[in-house]
């Protein structure tokens, strides 16, 4: 299997482009981010070109952190904010040929909810689709996101189909999925058309994925007997404190 380095998590104390080499450096195959704003999309650039790693992917902006934001997409009333956030994310993904932009939809619920967080969805996939750039949406566990609008595969399969945008997939965290709906290898094979990238880490823990309850061994053989081939991201919280590598040889 391949794997893309999560830097939201792995090197977060590095700047960026230093992040980027050391993942290289560890041996992976690609890198992913979460909001790399701070840094100057030039100097992420020339950090990519140099290591020869893709930039997967990177989220669009929480909002405001301070009053408890964590993505803007599905909150009434807070359109001009969610598509200013989709267009730095594009903008920048377009300045670093990043292929993916996860749209966060934030706190909310409802029918008012689903109806905003689609019509962003589509002004989101609209603004990226001549640019080959595909929009992940992401269901979040309820423990770690508590009130998170996106918590299930099932209710993103059906935004999807609502927002009928062929460039809109399913971030398929595995760490989310198997502590909110569990069947994980099924739900992979019944949803592997819709799905735009698959993030691993352990469960409950969310450290090094060859720990925990989930046989990540398990699950890479039916993902390699269903043809996917894509780097997967390794989107785990190192138990140590440091990044050490060396779980990536047991797969």
């Amino acid at each position: 299997m391949k794997f893309s380095a999560n830097l939201g998590f792995l090197w977060h104390d590095r700047p960026l482009p230093e992040a980027i080499k050391l993942a290289h450096k560890a041996g992976y195959s690609a890198v992913e981010c979460h909001w790399p704003y701070q840094f100057k999309a030039d100097d992420v650039s020339h950090a990519l070109h140099e290591t020869g790693l893709k930039m997967l992917g990177l989220n669009t902006s929480r909002g405001d952190i301070s009053k408890g934001d964590n993505g803007l997409s599905a909150i009434p009333g807070r359109e001009v904010e969610a598509r200013a956030a989709i267009d730095q994310a594009i903008d920048y993904g377009l300045k670093i040929n990043a292929l993916n932009i996860h749209v966060m939809a934030g706190f909310a619920s409802g029918e008012a909810a689903q109806k905003t967080f689609i019509e962003n969805l589509r002004y989101a996939a609209d603004k990226a689709a001549p640019h080959n750039i595909t929009v992940l949406i992401e269901p979040l566990n309820h423990y770690d996101a508590p009130n998170y609008f996106l918590q299930t595969s099932t209710q993103a399969e059906i935004i999807i189909q609502l927002v009928a945008r062929d460039n809109v997939k399913l971030m398929f965290d595995c760490y989310h999925l198997q502590i909110m709906e569990g069947d994980i290898c099924r739900r992979l094979e019944r949803l592997l058309p819709i799905i735009g990238h698959i993030q691993i880490a352990s469960v409950p823990g969310r450290n090094e994925p060859n720990t925990g309850e989930l046989n990540y061994a398990y699950i890479f053989s039916k993902l390699e007997a269903l043809g996917y081939s894509a780097p997967i991201g390794a989107e785990y919280k190192p138990e140590k404190g440091y990044v050490d590598s060396r779980w990536l040889m047991d797969f």
